[in-house]
């Protein structure tokens, strides 16, 4: 009678035991949950990569070209349906994918498509692309600028009319330069020097 007692204790011993011994296993070795291993195994998407790359190389020519901007919109359209496909299909997944979504829709013609961009912005922030910072804040202001309110950060310019000087847009007195420089962006004062740059240009 005790020896048949004794034979389900140790059981139950060598089972807690066990149990303790496996809390410390993960406790040092913790499972990796399926969002990080995700995160480790998802690969940039090479079509998103290779649209980044045709925006970029539209916006600048060889030395002494203009920018055929007749040809250039078309691309741009062309491009931003595709990320818009490929958004709505799950297939960005990684920093870069969101980063370079956002640049394209930042090359887009309605509020909806700078708005998109920013929110792509974060999200690439949020997987570890610090460089994003400045098309957050760029994606921000340009869908204020196209809704008819101040921008904050101070990136964007607009000639009206077409044919008269850029001139920075109207900024926010929201925004102190302390953050400007957080988010990759120049003070108000680099950005209102710019004007006669972007002027030169022209």
């Amino acid at each position: 009678m005790f020896n048949r007692s004794i034979k389900p204790l140790r059981v139950l011993i060598i089972s807690a035991l066990c149990a303790v011994a496996l809390c410390a296993l993960f406790a040092v070795f913790p499972l990796a949950s399926a969002e990080t291993s995700l995160a480790q195994t998802a690969k940039d998407n090479q079509e998103l990569a290779r649209l980044y790359r045709e925006d970029q190389a539209d916006r600048t020519p060889p030395e002494g070209k203009a920018i055929d901007w007749s040809v250039v919109s078309q691309r741009d359209r062309a491009r931003l349906a595709r990320v818009k496909e490929l958004y709505t299909q799950n297939r960005l997944q990684t920093a870069n994918d969101y980063y370079n979504a956002a640049m394209i829709l930042q090359h887009g013609d309605v509020p909806e498509d700078f708005l998109l961009a920013h929110e792509f912005c974060v999200v690439a922030i949020s997987k570890g692309k610090v460089d994003a910072r400045w098309l957050a804040v760029a994606s921000e202001d340009r869908f204020l600028m196209n809704i008819g309110r101040p921008q904050r950060f101070g990136t964007q310019y607009r000639a009206v009319p077409v044919t008269a000087p850029y001139r920075l847009y109207t900024v926010d007195s929201g925004v102190t330069d302390e953050l400007r420089r957080a988010m990759d962006a120049p003070t108000l004062a680099q950005a209102k020097a710019r004007e006669a740059e972007i002027n030169k240009k022209r």
